[in-house]
C-alpha cells in the first residue's frame, strides 16, 4: 500500500481487547437473565393452560436453582483449570440448546423439571468462568468497575425481559419466548466465538495484585504456562478473608430474592395493586439497581486511584454504604402508602444492594485472583442457597403473622433482612482483605 507524503494516515478505531472481553461478558450475563425472566413468563402462561396449582408451579421455577447451585464449585474449578473461554462456550452452546427443546406442554411437568435443572446447571457455569476471565484479563484498579458492569447485566437483562418478552408472547405465544431465548444464548456464543480469547501467559500481561503495580514483588510462584498450581482448598476453606466473602454473597442474595419474589404480593397486599398494571414503573428498580452496580463499582475504583485508598479499605467502604442504605430501605418498604412510595424505596432499596456489589463481589479477585472462579463458586452457591431459604422463611414470617396483608409480617420478614445485611457488613470489615492471600 503507497502511503502518500505529508498526508497522515487515519487511524481506525479499535476497541481494547480487554473492554471487548468486559462488554461480551456483560452481554452474557444480560443473556442469561433475559432466559431466566423469560422462561418465568413462558411457564406463568404454560401452567395456566394447564390447569396447574401454585405447588407445582413452584416446584418447577425452583427446579433451576438446583441444578445452578450444584455446579458453581465445579465450574469454577473447570474453568481454572481449563480456562474460562472454553468453559463460558460449553455453558451457551447446553442451556441454550435444552431451552430450544424444553416441552411446550405445560402438563409435561417432569420433563420441564428436568429441563430447568439442565439448564441449571449449564449456567452455574457462568458466573465462576467469567471471574476466571476478568482476573486474567482486567488490573487491578479497573476491576471493581468491569466487575459492576458485567454483573450489572443481571439486572438490565431482567429489566428488558420484563418489558419486552410479555409482548412477544402476546404476539407470537408464550412457548416462543423458549426458542427466542435459545436463539438469544446462541447469538452470544457467536460473538463469544469473535471475542473470547485465552491471554498466553496472564502474568506476562497483567499484574495480579496492586503491589505488583507497584513495582514490588508479587507472591506468585508460577507453575509455567498452562500448568495451573493445585487448588488450595485447605487455605481457602479455613480463611476468614474467604467467608466474609462467602456470608457477603449470602445475605446480599438472601435480601436480593426476597425482594425480587415476593415483589408482587408486596404490591398486592400492601399497596392494593397489580405490579403487572405498572407499566415501565415496574421496570424502575432494576434499571437503578443496573445504574448503581456500575456507581459501586467506579466508586471502588475511585476510592484507590484518587484518594488512594488501600484496596480492603476502598472495598470496606462501599459495601459499608451500601448495606447500610439497604437495611434502612428494607425497613421502609413496609410503611410505604402509595405506589409511588412503594415504587421509590423498593427501588432504593436494590439500588443500595447493587451498589454494595462494588464491595464483595470484587474482593475474591482481589485476595485470591488465581483461583477467582473457585472462590465465586463457592461464594455464589451460598448466594444460590440463600434465595432458596430467604424466600420460604418470608412466606412462614408472613403466614406466622396471619397472613401477607398484616403489614407486621412485612416488617418481621424486612427486619430479618436487614439484620442479615448489617451482620454481614460487620463480617466483612472485620476480616475482609485486600491483599493476594493464594497462589
Amino acid at each position: 500500500m503507497t502511503t502518500v507524503v505529508g498526508i497522515p494516515q487515519r487511524k481506525r478505531w479499535r476497541m481494547e481487547p480487554r473492554y471487548q472481553i468486559v462488554l461480551a461478558c456483560f452481554l452474557a450475563t444480560f443473556t442469561a437473565y433475559v432466559e431466566r425472566v423469560g422462561f418465568s413468563i413462558a411457564f406463568t402462561d404454560m401452567a395456566k393452560t394447564a390447569g396447574l396449582d401454585e405447588s407445582v408451579k413452584g416446584t418447577v421455577l425452583s427446579a433451576f436453582y438446583w441444578g445452578y447451585a450444584v455446579s458453581q464449585v465445579p465450574g469454577g474449578w473447570a474453568a481454572q483449570l481449563y480456562g474460562g473461554r472454553i468453559m463460558l462456550i460449553i455453558s451457551f452452546f447446553l442451556w441454550s440448546l435444552v431451552s430450544f427443546f424444553t416441552p411446550t406442554d405445560g402438563k409435561d411437568t417432569f420433563s420441564i423439571i428436568v429441563a430447568r435443572v439442565c439448564v441449571g446447571v449449564a449456567q452455574g457455569f457462568l458466573i465462576p468462568s467469567i471471574h476466571t476471565v476478568l482476573s486474567q484479563w482486567i488490573p487491578p484498579h479497573e476491576r471493581a468497575r468491569a466487575v459492576s458492569l458485567t454483573t450489572s447485566g443481571m439486572y438490565l437483562g431482567s429489566a428488558a425481559a420484563m418489558w419486552v418478552l410479555p409482548t412477544v408472547s402476546r404476539f407470537f405465544g408464550a412457548p416462543s419466548l423458549l426458542k427466542v431465548d435459545g436463539g438469544l444464548g446462541l447469538a452470544w456464543l457467536l460473538l463469544w466465538l469473535l471475542v473470547g480469547r485465552e491471554i498466553p501467559h496472564r502474568e506476562t500481561v497483567i499484574p495480579l495484585s496492586m503491589n505488583e503495580m507497584n513495582g514490588k514483588p508479587g507472591l506468585s510462584k508460577g507453575t509455567g504456562k498452562g500448568r495451573p498450581a493445585p487448588t488450595p482448598w485447605k487455605r481457602m476453606m479455613s480463611s476468614m478473608a474467604v467467608w466474609a466473602i462467602v456470608i457477603n454473597n449470602f445475605s446480599f442474595h438472601y435480601a436480593f430474592y426476597v425482594i425480587m419474589n415476593w415483589l408482587p404480593t408486596y404490591f398486592n397486599s400492601v399497596l392494593k395493586v397489580e405490579l403487572s398494571s405498572l407499566g415501565w414503573l415496574k421496570t424502575l428498580p432494576y434499571i437503578i439497581m443496573f445504574l448503581m452496580s456500575n456507581v459501586g463499582g467506579w466508586a471502588g475504583d475511585w476510592f484507590i486511584l484518587k484518594q488512594k485508598f488501600p484496596v480492603g479499605r476502598a472495598r470496606k467502604t462501599v459495601n459499608t454504604l451500601g448495606m447500610i442504605s439497604s437495611a434502612i430501605a428494607l425497613m421502609l418498604m413496609p410503611s410505604a402508602n402509595s405506589i409511588l412510595v412503594g415504587v421509590a424505596v423498593t427501588t432504593l432499596t436494590l439500588g443500595a444492594l447493587g451498589f454494595s456489589r462494588g464491595g464483595f463481589s470484587v474482593n475474591h479477585m482481589d485476595i485470591a485472583p488465581k483461583y477467582a472462579g473457585v472462590v465465586m463458586g463457592i461464594s455464589n452457591t451460598a448466594g444460590t442457597l440463600s434465595g432458596v431459604i430467604g424466600v420460604a422463611v418470608t412466606g412462614v414470617i408472613l403466614d406466622y403473622e396471619g397472613g401477607a396483608s398484616n403489614i407486621m409480617g412485612w416488617y418481621h420478614a424486612h427486619a430479618l433482612c436487614a439484620v442479615i445485611c448489617l451482620s454481614a457488613m460487620a463480617v466483612f470489615n472485620a476480616f475482609a482483605r485486600g491483599e493476594r492471600l493464594f497462589d
